[in-house]
């Protein structure tokens, strides 16, 4: 699913984000990214979200170069890649259901449908009950569902996640590693950015360590 080939990232002389890494993630495997706070963990999902491109090296999304995409094939890209953020990123004067509804409504999706696929989405994390709240009412951990929630809408064949937990205690952070098991098991490849070594551990599944740019395990 994901291919990256001799990827180097070097923002000016004295400051190089990733250098000569060279990974692979299957379709619909469960992978962590892991490494310490800077290591390049955040801008190797930039580079697979396309929202920068690498210095040197080419990174393939399903067979596909996304570094040579022209720009006006970028949304489409992104269409197929759901993106989970550690702070949320959450419109707070539109509720819950609005906000997982509002990627179908920029891609004008027809009103009821945006409502349906939005309500089954929130069902999945199960928030539906809380639909017509707003952001600032929930929890943290529910602020994060309905994230993931938004992340899922468009059913996409690869979700990013970064540093999903970060901000959360260990019982919702498990809540939601059992939520992103869940879409995995529905066939949806997942990679988790994130440094907490003990959760990492507890899932027991396949590990990429980055330090200091490199993939060193």
């Amino acid at each position: 699913m994901i291919q990256a080939f001799h990827v180097y990232k070097q923002y000016d002389r004295e400051s190089v984000a990733l250098s000569d890494i060279t990974l692979h993630v299957e379709k619909g495997e469960f992978c962590f990214l892991t490494g310490p706070s800077g290591a390049g963990k955040t801008t190797f999902l930039k580079l697979v979200f396309r929202e920068e491109l690498p210095s040197q090296g080419q990174i393939l999304v399903g067979g596909r170069n996304v570094t040579a995409i022209p720009e006006a094939q970028i949304p489409e890209l992104r269409r197929s890649i759901g993106v989970v953020f550690q702070d949320f990123k959450l419109l707070k004067r539109k509720t819950i259901l609005e906000n997982v509804a509002f990627v179908l409504r920029i891609l004008a999706v027809p009103h009821k449908e945006q409502k349906r696929r939005a309500f089954n989405a929130l069902k999945a994390v199960g928030l539906h009950h809380k639909m017509h709240a707003y952001p600032m009412q929930l929890s943290g951990g529910e602020q994060q569902r309905v994230a993931i929630a938004r992340a899922l809408i468009n059913e996409p064949m690869l979700l990013l996640a970064d540093e999903p937990t970060g901000n959360l205690d260990p019982g919702m952070a498990q809540e939601i590693m059992t939520l992103f098991q869940e879409v995995n098991a529905r066939g949806t490849t997942v990679l988790v950015a994130t440094h907490d070594r003990e959760m990492i551990q507890r899932m027991g599944k396949r590990v990429i360590t980055i330090q200091r740019g490199r993939v060193n395990e």
